[in-house]
């Protein structure tokens, strides 16, 4: 079994403690379909989460366009990005025509006879992510016995068993291996799209080893083989893992011996998955991350055009008390035979003889002498299925569909949804509350918005919130602009008060981004045809609006919040979109380095070194136009030869004083005789700091900073001996013209002629 065990130190060990990982946007199902109770009814009914019952949210399904941005929203409880653990979060999609929520929160059976004309693949009742073919290929599959186990003994070898789920037990037709293993070897049908790790010199293998650039290779078998064993779960017989193994795999289906067929199948064919360090945060806290911010990824919607499409995200969690990546089933200790398990001991400055004699073992519940007095033992509450663990949470369905015609590919498309269900905070927990996604969403004038969002009429009724019990509802009203003045600056009261009032404003005056008055009805009573019934609170309306996908037009900052959930038990339902002129671009950065351009015929862009960073930045690139930004104090050059440039966070970026490279470009042709000197400036607004420059080219200028900010360039006349000469000839010129005009306006007298000419 070498091969496999070369296998495992591709994968990453998974999972510690009893931790959750929530989905928010797209909305997380959960296993959930349509309970009104608060927690679900069936925690198997589509795949292995582990998460608290009362999680997720009621199906609500949504569509997005070919190059749209999707912020996927999450909350997970145990610390990543410290040390504390290693932490993974995978995200993966799916999309295929048998992918779907069904209508029951039962478990589709395994057992043909048990669905619809003995298919259960097509029978829609069923809730279904992977194939019925897909599981019971799982559980006729060997494990990879290479794995490390610790003291858990799997009973079988099927690949249904892992060191978290000994028994083979299901989850829809997930299988437990592959879920709780990555990179995972056998061919899946999940694409990759990005994965947040705390160690990014582990980078480089996810994207190599990914299936999206990497074949896979597996034992194939006639589908019939897997038929006729759906109706038994016996670890006899399965099928190998490994190419010589299956070439002399025997299997019988009716009168027909058939052998093993070792099978390649080729990779998705798409870019290697995104990957950085995922952002900080503690233990214990189903919460935010610094800053206020909700752990979030914008995923660029590929053009993978499909009805039926599902999101996925794993959270994995281990240990840092083993070497994860060099432990293997060499390490497990379930029988006397074996060895003492994986080195716990050497960290505590003990030999293995020391160690193991004084109750260092990685075993469940182990007794430690740790002052070494074999008087004073202590038991360690120690579980080897929880050293390392994976959680999960997957969305409820959605499409990808293409582009209308008349909106180009190169033409930005931002997504704006709902997230949360109807209660307190209390009564929706693990879930959250109602706000818009993003909070605030950035746009450029000429760009798309597609603003649509889905809700439940499912809720417990006994939840707190406006209009009919049990309904979730949203619109978007105007709203004015922050109520408060800027104020003191020491009391930052302009910065961090009230968003805005809690009064829309009138429809007859306000817009959205120049939306049209159509719109902005549609958008306050979720229809413009619907007038009829119970509207004051939304009642009669339905619970999925669309408004379709829009041109933003009209630059400025709009406020907008949702007339209906707006009540102390829900808070304030508020959000707001920013739309300028100006090009921006922007990426999440970390210590592997990384470049930000902004799109189109600019050259501008920044580029990050590997190691300036330490920490996960989110980082911001503006090309601010001249009629959103005018420079209030000119720098000593006061002839601009190029737009401001906003870098942002402002201030120093790294910590260790690296600079970055950054090329700007220049509005006009400077020629030879002039010098390009760069400027910046902590707000654009105060004094301006002289930077040295790389020298001009081919319409931009190139420069280092270790600060963000504004950034400008200036010319100057070049120094050196020609251009003095050309400077002298112009200031004679100047003269010359001065003298002639005084002379003609008779106001010079020339010496020597004794009168006016």
């Amino acid at each position: 079994m070498k091969e496999v065990t070369i296998l495992l130190l591709l994968a990453t060990l998974l999972q510690i403690c009893v931790a959750d990982i929530y989905m928010h946007n797209p909305r997380g199902s959960n296993n959930r379909y349509n309970e009104r109770g608060r927690g679900r009814n069936n925690a198997n009914r589509m795949f292995d989460s582990q998460n608290n019952n009362r999680g997720g949210y009621n199906v609500g399904n949504l569509y997005y366009h070919v190059g749209s941005k999707l912020q996927i929203e999450w909350t997970n409880q145990h610390s990543c990005g410290n040390q504390n653990a290693h932490c993974d979060i995978i995200i993966q999609y799916m999309c295929g025509d048998l992918v779907r929520d069904g209508t029951v929160t039962s478990t589709i059976p395994t057992n043909p006879t048990m669905c619809k004309n003995l298919n259960c693949n097509n029978d829609k009742t069923y809730g279904m992510h992977e194939d019925f073919y897909s599981y019971i290929n799982c559980r006729s599959r060997e494990r990879n016995r290479g794995l490390f186990n610790a003291d858990r003994n799997l009973r079988t070898n099927q690949a249904t068993r892992t060191r978290q789920n000994r028994n083979g037990n299901r989850r829809g037709y997930e299988c437990p291996e592959e879920r709780d293993y990555y990179p995972y070897w056998h061919p899946m049908p999940w694409k990759d799209i990005a994965v947040l790790t705390n160690d990014v010199s582990r980078c480089p293998m996810y994207k190599t080893e990914s299936q999206n650039v990497k074949d896979r290779y597996a034992c194939d078998v006639n589908k019939n083989y897997l038929y006729m064993r759906s109706t038994s779960n016996s670890g006899n017989n399965l099928i190998p893992i490994t190419k010589d193994e299956c070439e002399a795999f025997k299997y019988t289906v009716g009168n027909t011996q058939y052998n093993g067929t070792w099978k390649r199948y080729p990779s998705h064919g798409i870019a290697a998955p995104m990957c950085h360090m995922n952002r900080w945060s503690r233990d214990n806290h189903l919460g935010n991350t610094v800053g206020g911010q909700t752990f979030n990824f914008n995923w660029t919607i590929p053009n993978d055009v499909n009805e039926r499409c599902v999101l996925r995200m794993r959270y994995n969690i281990s240990t840092g008390d083993y070497d994860r990546d060099n432990t293997t089933s060499l390490h497990n200790n379930r029988r006397r035979r074996d060895g003492p398990g994986p080195d716990v001991w050497s960290r505590q400055g003990l030999t293995q003889a020391e160690g193991t004699a004084r109750g260092y073992l990685f075993k469940t519940n182990p007794t430690v002498d740790i002052f070494g007095l074999d008087k004073l033992k202590l038991r360690l509450a120690l579980a080897t299925q929880q050293y390392g663990r994976t959680f999960q949470d997957r969305s409820h369905t959605f499409a990808i569909r293409p582009r209308p015609p008349g909106v180009p590919d190169g033409a930005t498309i931002d997504n704006i949804n709902v997230r949360g269900k109807r209660g307190n905070i209390v009564q929706v927990y693990p879930g959250v509350e109602y706000d818009f996604v993003p909070n605030t969403v950035q746009l450029t004038s000429g760009g798309y918005a597609h603003i649509q969002w889905t809700g439940s009429d499912s809720n417990p009724n006994n939840n707190d919130g406006q209009g009919r019990q049990g309904t979730d509802r949203s619109n978007m009203v105007m709203i004015k602009a922050p109520v408060y003045p800027k104020g003191d600056p020491l009391t930052k009261i302009g910065r961090f008060g009230q968003l805005s009032s809690s009064i829309p404003e009138h429809l007859n005056i306000a817009s959205i981004g120049g939306l049209p008055i159509s719109d902005l009805k549609a958008l306050a009573t979720l229809s413009n045809k619907q007038f009829g019934g119970d509207m004051d609170e939304l009642n009669e309306a339905g619970t999925y609006f669309d408004l379709g996908l829009r041109k933003i037009t009209s630059t400025g900052i709009y406020s907008y919040m949702c007339t209906r959930n707006n009540n102390f038990s829900n808070r304030s339902q508020k959000g707001k979109m920013v739309v300028t002129d100006s090009a921006v671009a922007s990426d999440t950065i970390d210590s592997q380095g990384g470049a930000i351009t902004v799109a189109g015929s600019s050259p501008t862009s920044m580029r990050v070194p590997r190691g300036a960073l330490t920490a996960p930045m989110y980082m911001e690139v503006w090309e601010l136009s001249s009629n959103e930004f005018t420079v209030k104090v000119l720098p000593p050059h006061s002839d601009l030869v190029s737009d401001v440039v906003h870098v942002t966070p402002d201030g120093e970026l790294s910590s260790n004083g690296t600079q970055m490279q950054m090329d700007m470009k220049l509005k006009e042709d400077v020629g030879s005789l002039y010098d390009v000197t760069v400027y910046r400036s902590n707000d654009g607004t105060t004094s301006w700091v002289q930077l040295a420059s790389s020298g001009k080219s081919g319409g931009i200028v190139s420069f280092q900073t270790s600060s963000g900010g504004h950034f400008v360039a200036a010319k100057s006349v070049a120094p050196g001996p020609m251009a003095g000469l050309i400077l002298g000839c112009i200031i004679a010129f100047i003269l010359i013209v001065v003298v002639v005009v005084l002379v003609r306006q008779n106001k010079l007298t020339l010496k020597g002629y004794g009168g006016k000419v």
